[in-house]
């Protein structure tokens, strides 16, 4: 059985790189918005197709990246404090399970230890950048265009039935 994975490499492991191939996967249409390329599937889950058969593929990625703010030392102290606080007082309730002694007291000083060792740790860590990167951001890997395949077998059965949903006609050249 000869197949053709789109996706290349060797990410997933064998099982997960069966799960997503096709045998000789032929373009069904398309789309700009992923909810097109759905509904479109959709459309001909509905209509008893077997989807079993189809794959979405996004492709022309792009990376894009938000800056959400700046990074400042204070930013970076009273994270790393804020951080080793909650480390400590985790470690102090484990401690405490099991000593006979002070809870109070365990709990406190293992916060007051962790607040300590957080704020040097994220300082010292801030101060190894030199500055290189005095920002934070969230980055996402988005497609710009959404194309549907179909193994060869059902790919007229399934241009039949896509031509019957109102609105959703596919771009079939991309």
């Amino acid at each position: 059985m000869a197949t053709n994975n789109p996706l290349g490499g060797q990410g997933a492991g064998l099982q997960g790189a069966r799960l997503l191939q096709l045998e000789y996967p032929q373009s069904l249409g398309v789309y700009e918005e992923y909810a097109a390329a759905q509904k479109a599937v959709d459309f001909l889950s509905d209509h008893e197709f077997p989807v079993q058969n189809c794959m979405i593929v996004g492709t022309d990625l792009k990376q894009v990246e938000r800056i959400t703010g700046r990074i400042t030392t204070s930013k970076v102290a009273l994270g790393g404090l804020l951080t080793g606080v909650w480390l400590g007082v985790f470690v102090g309730v484990v401690f405490a399970l099991f000593d006979s002694g002070s809870t109070l007291a365990t709990v406190l000083s293992t916060a007051l230890f962790g607040a300590l060792f957080g704020l040097v740790w994220a300082l010292v860590g801030y101060a190894a950048t030199r500055g290189q990167r005095d920002f934070s951001s969230v980055r996402v890997v988005v497609a710009t265009r959404y194309e549907v395949l179909v193994e060869h077998k059902f790919l007229a059965q399934a241009q039949e039935l896509l031509a019957q949903l109102p609105g959703a006609r596919p771009n079939p050249f991309g």
